[in-house]
């Protein structure tokens, strides 16, 4: 196989989407939440992996999480990987890390990126359906529960867990 062939099987392969996030959480076991300007519902924190500079889901999740809301945190474990699909985009796989319990002054220190974020709080791990949707609140349950189990990452499809 000529650089040329390879080059156009490379180019004929699948596409999938790539994105990061970072889980955090307070004192009391809240979760932190963004609410994006571009679409319904509430997000965590991440973003898209720049893939073309050989960034890295990790990498992703810490540039988002500092851009969107000027955290800069060492983030932690690997919590879930979510292959999830519909029928309006390319598949995604989705990975949460954990990124800790901050105090406070962390959470006072928040500015967001206006440019794609109208708000953010803090919610009880109750009401993560409620203000994440579909697989994204899914994901986001199982990742706390993994916390809880002090689990390994765990596998999900669609926001349920592959078992």
């Amino acid at each position: 196989m000529t650089t040329t062939d390879y080059a156009l099987y490379i180019a004929g392969l699948p596409r999938v989407l790539a994105a990061a996030a970072a889980l955090f959480r307070d004192a009391e076991g809240r979760v932190l939440v963004v609410e994006p300007n571009y679409r319904e519902g509430w997000a965590l924190p991440g973003g898209t992996v720049e893939s073309d500079t050989g960034e890295t889901p990790r990498q992703a999740a810490r540039r988002e999480t500092a851009e969107e809301v000027g955290l800069d945190v060492e983030l932690g474990a690997l919590l879930a990987v979510d292959w999830s699909h519909g029928p309006a985009r390319p598949p995604i796989v989705a990975y949460v890390y954990d990124g800790g319990v901050l105090p406070d002054e962390e959470f006072a220190a928040i500015r967001l990126q206006e440019e794609e974020l109208l708000s953010w709080k803090l919610i009880d791990p109750a009401e993560v359906t409620a203000h994440l949707l579909g697989s994204l609140g899914l994901r986001v349950v199982a990742a706390l529960d993994a916390l809880v189990r002090g689990a390994g990452p765990v596998e999900l499809e669609n926001g349920r867990p592959v078992r």
